[in-house]
């Protein structure tokens, strides 16, 4: 009879048998991984915003140096470029001197086989003699003759691209010029914001730690997919954040519950609630 007053006297004050606790009866185990598995899920989530928070911190100053970092690599690139071209030309100008130099070589020895086919025919013995050594010395004229026009030719191409190289020398000293005021912006910029983005890389690092790999690599793509670098948004007037579509009442359900990790069915970036923001910015 004591026994069944006991029971009774459990069953009124709510009390669970297994522990003695006040509380309705549950099952320790189930409970226990879901908990476990919201935990999970709230835990990760709130890793990813806050490395979001991170970058995106980054980026903005990031843009702070707007397109000088491109400019001074597009006026870095010209000018390699431009180097480039005045060394061909300038190589072009030295294999023409060369063959400048092969022709006055050629009009010399055709000047002395002219000289020497002249004292032969002195002293030929007949006429068919002096008739070769005459075509001899009309063709070494007219090879001196080719020659020469030839030095003219090369000397008058020699000239232009003489200008040329000037030409191209004084584009490469504007730009050259240019690269350097460039340069001087930038380094003035970042040296303003060095030490501040040097900071929020290694938290960026740190936090990337703590998220896994397969989770990171979804996160960094759709970063690099995203227009403004944002992978990881807030729900924000039951709209995603970063698309700015509608999600629908049980989908808003779903990322305010953390069963899962849910993306937009729109733009594919992550989802988060409220909470999540508050949780990761107060940590």
């Amino acid at each position: 009879m004591a026994k069944s007053k006991k029971s009774d006297q459990q069953a009124s004050l709510n009390i669970n048998p297994s522990t003695g606790t006040e509380g309705s009866p549950v099952k320790p185990a189930e409970t226990s991984v879901e908990d476990n598995i919201d935990r999970t899920v709230r835990q990760k989530l709130v890793a990813l915003y806050s490395l979001q928070s991170i970058d995106s911190q980054i980026d903005k100053i990031r843009i702070v140096r707007g397109e000088l970092p491109l400019e001074v690599q597009d006026l870095e690139d010209e000018l390699e470029g431009l180097g480039t071209r005045i060394e061909k030309i300038q190589l072009e100008i030295r294999n023409l001197d060369s063959e400048v130099a092969g022709k006055k070589i050629a009009i010399k020895d055709s000047l002395d086989l002219i000289k020497k086919y002249g004292a032969q025919q002195m002293n030929v013995r007949n006429n068919r003699e002096y008739d070769s050594l005459s075509k001899e010395i009309e063709y070494q004229s007219l090879e001196v003759q080719l020659n020469e026009k030839k030095i003219k030719e090369f000397a008058a191409t020699v000239e232009l691209k003489k200008a040329s190289v000037e030409e191209v020398q004084a584009d490469y000293d504007e730009r050259n010029k240019d690269l350097e005021v460039k340069k001087a912006e930038l380094n003035d910029i970042v040296a303003e914001t060095r030490k501040e983005e040097e900071l929020l890389v290694e938290r960026s690092v740190r936090q990337k730690k703590k998220i896994d790999e397969r989770l990171l690599n979804a996160y960094e793509r759709i970063r690099e997919n995203a227009r403004n670098g944002l992978a990881v948004v807030a729900v924000e007037r039951d709209a995603c954040g970063g698309c700015f579509n509608k999600i629908p009442p049980q989908r808003h359900l779903d990322i305010r519950l953390h069963k899962k990790i849910i993306v937009c069915e729109y733009c594919g970036r992550i989802l988060v609630d409220d909470e999540i923001v508050k949780t990761a910015t107060q940590e």
